[in-house]
């Protein structure tokens, strides 16, 4: 017999950019100015990520369209990919994600299930929480402390079958 199974997540809900740390909001402000390097010609929908360091300094990344769509990156996914390529032995203490179309302001927004998984991996990686900013409405910020909380049924390596 079925029976429900209950998750629960809870999401700080930030007012306003002054109630966040300065670690979070250098990030906060690294990930909207990397919205101005996003290559966007087709969507003109600009998306910028950057990744607090363990060594204080932020890795940041921007979605990459290409005219043989989907060929194209989310920014997520160019600064995991960036960084790891790069920076193998850096870990990730935070991250944020901004987004706004090529004329006008920021607007709320979340990863797609792409990165989703992408970010779920790199936590398991290094085997330790990475919070995680969005934009919300009205100026808020979501604040999760996990990426994890994201893809709460996401697919790990732990998952696959073991070699024998």
């Amino acid at each position: 017999m079925a029976h429900p199974l209950h998750l629960t997540i809870t999401v700080d809900v930030v007012a306003s950019e002054a109630d966040l740390s300065p670690a979070e909001m250098a990030t906060w402000q690294a990930a909207r100015a990397a919205t101005d390097h996003a290559y966007a010609p087709y969507s003109h929908f600009h998306v910028g990520t950057a990744l607090l360091l363990d060594d204080g300094t932020i890795f940041r990344g921007t979605n990459q369209e290409n005219a043989a769509f989907p060929s194209g990156l989310c920014a997520e996914r160019t600064a995991l990919f960036g960084l790891a390529a790069t920076q193998p032995e850096r870990r990730i203490m935070g991250m944020a994600v901004a987004a706004r179309p090529a004329q006008g302001g920021f607007v709320p927004v979340t990863s797609c299930g792409a990165c989703r998984q992408v970010m779920a991996e790199y936590e398991h990686r290094q085997q330790q929480a990475i919070p995680l900013l969005l934009p919300g409405p009205n100026g808020t910020i979501y604040r999760f402390s996990t990426l994890s909380d994201l893809l709460p049924f996401g697919f790990t390596p732990d998952d696959l079958p073991q070699e024998k």
